[in-house]
């Protein structure tokens, strides 16, 4: 099919050496879609770039650093396509890559966002980090991925392929193609959060509205990951942990929350301590703000109050306890499956 009603939207915050290396790829591989850059009040001249090599490209000027969720809630309304790829300014696309998710969602009218297998860019036999293929968390919050748990990556040698969209808790906002209907109705992302765990949120609004996410295994794309934060910043820590605190808090059951949020206080206090004791008390001091940040943040907020709150896309079990204890490194080793029972 034709990617003809596709808008790639790619948000750009002082990544012009980002757009500079893959632009070229999502360029060439792209064709018949329409492409955006959404500038978040970048400071090293992106529309001179854009104007000099890549004049065809859409360049949308938001002024400010709105961060990812705010960037997104005021470009999306602004684009007229029916499917958005929203797509870091860090990934290099493949051929071939946008066809397989466009009809992923259009045979199924209940998808609806897809992502496609994420490897690592300085590492191609390798998943990245950040969606590799397919998220999930655990009944505590822990994000992990087929092909990622926590720190360690698998290699791609298409052990979690399938010939259907495979169902995920939620797709990764490196790249993630959405219905724009979908993506509107659901309010967009959450604006508190600014950066970080806002896909997994928007994902879990998703499927209380009875739609389903997916990873489409025939497209593929290459992430650098950690382009605008480095693994080890606070104020990244900062982000993952309130962030994570609000998504639980937001779409929890009432009944459901507190013993939740309790356990996750003496968890975090425990990643805590072993960041203070390998020398990092800043770190350690991020994780502490984070949750003075979530308890100050909670009061704008009511907890959903509903009965079937874990899709079969939720796992049951603690990721923490399996690949901590029980030493499950690797997604296959959890002896569960996503997909409900026929």
């Amino acid at each position: 099919m034709s990617p003809d009603g596709i808008a790639v939207a790619i948000l750009n915050w002082n990544g012009t050496s980002f757009l500079e290396q893959f632009l070229p790829s999502v360029f060439a591989f792209s064709q018949g879609a329409s492409i955006y850059v959404i500038d978040n009040g970048s400071d090293d001249q992106p529309e001179k770039l854009l104007a000099e090599r890549f004049p065809e490209i859409r360049w949308l000027h938001l002024g400010k650093n709105y961060g990812f969720c705010g960037g997104y809630n005021r470009a999306i309304p602004q684009l007229k396509e029916e499917y958005v790829v929203l797509l870091n300014s860090d990934v290099e696309v493949s051929q071939g890559w946008l066809e397989p998710l466009a009809v992923a969602l259009n045979q199924d009218p209940l998808l609806a966002a897809v992502q496609p297998n994420i490897l690592s860019h300085h590492q191609p036999q390798l998943f990245e980090y950040a969606g590799a293929a397919g998220g999930y968390i655990d009944h505590m919050g822990y994000p992990f991925c087929r092909g990622r748990m926590f720190d360690t990556l698998e290699q791609h040698v298409g052990q979690y392929d399938s010939a259907e969209p495979f169902p995920v808790f939620w797709a990764s906002g490196a790249c993630m193609m959405i219905r724009r209907k979908a993506f509107l109705e659901a309010g967009g992302f959450d604006e508190e959060f600014f950066a970080h765990m806002e896909e997994i949120d928007l994902c879990w609004r998703l499927q209380h509205q009875g739609l389903k996410l997916a990873v489409v295994t025939q497209s593929k794309v290459y992430h650098v990951g950690g382009g605008t934060l480095p693994v080890d910043s606070p104020h990244k820590r900062f982000l993952n942990y309130r962030n994570n605190l609000l998504m639980l808090y937001k779409n929890l059951p009432e009944h459901k929350v507190w013993p939740v949020l309790l356990t996750r206080l003496l968890l975090d206090g425990i990643a805590g301590a072993l960041d203070l004791l390998k020398g990092k008390p800043e770190l350690t001091w991020a994780i502490i703000r984070s949750h003075v940040a979530f308890y100050k943040l909670k009061s704008k907020y009511e907890p959903l109050a509903r009965d079937k709150f874990y899709p079969a896309t939720l796992y049951p079990g603690s990721v923490v306890w399996a690949y901590f204890v029980k030493k499950k490194k690797y997604f296959s080793a959890l002896d569960w499956s996503p997909v409900p029972n026929s």
